[in-house]
C-alpha cells in the first residue's frame, strides 16, 4: 500500500475545521504540533519595531494513496488557504514506508469504502 504525508500549516483558530475536514474526507488522523512559527512574503511589526509572529498548527496527515488528493481539497477548503495571503498552505508529499497502519486500512474500508 502507497501513503502521502499531508501537511497543512494553518492558523491555530482553524485546526478543529482541518482536523474535521481530514477526517470527513478519509483520513484516520492526525498529529497536530501547536505554536509553530514562521514568515510570509513580508514582515509584520509591532508596535515596538518587533516582527509579529502568529502561532501556526501544523497538521500531520498520512493517508492513503487513493485518499489523499480528496484530503488534501478538503483541508484547503476548511482552512481557507486560497482565500488570501497568510492563511496557511497545505502540500502533500511521497511516503516509501509506512508501518502500523494496516488495522487502521481496514477499519477504513468498512466505515467508507472507496467506490
Amino acid at each position: 500500500m502507497h501513503f502521502k504525508l499531508i501537511m497543512v500549516f494553518v492558523d491555530e483558530d482553524k485546526t478543529e475545521q482541518v482536523l474535521d475536514a481530514s477526517r470527513n474526507a478519509g483520513a484516520t488522523g492526525a498529529t497536530i504540533i501547536n505554536k509553530a512559527r514562521g514568515q510570509g512574503l513580508e514582515k509584520v511589526v509591532g508596535i515596538f519595531g518587533l516582527e509579529i509572529l502568529n502561532p501556526r498548527a501544523v497538521v500531520l496527515i498520512l493517508a492513503e494513496e487513493r485518499r489523499a488528493d480528496g484530503i488534501i481539497e478538503a483541508v484547503a477548503e476548511a482552512g481557507n488557504l486560497d482565500e488570501s495571503l497568510g492563511t496557511g498552505i497545505a502540500i502533500q508529499l511521497d511516503v516509501d514506508k509506512a508501518l502500523g497502519l494496516s488495522e487502521h486500512i481496514k477499519e477504513l474500508q468498512k466505515l467508507k469504502p472507496l467506490s
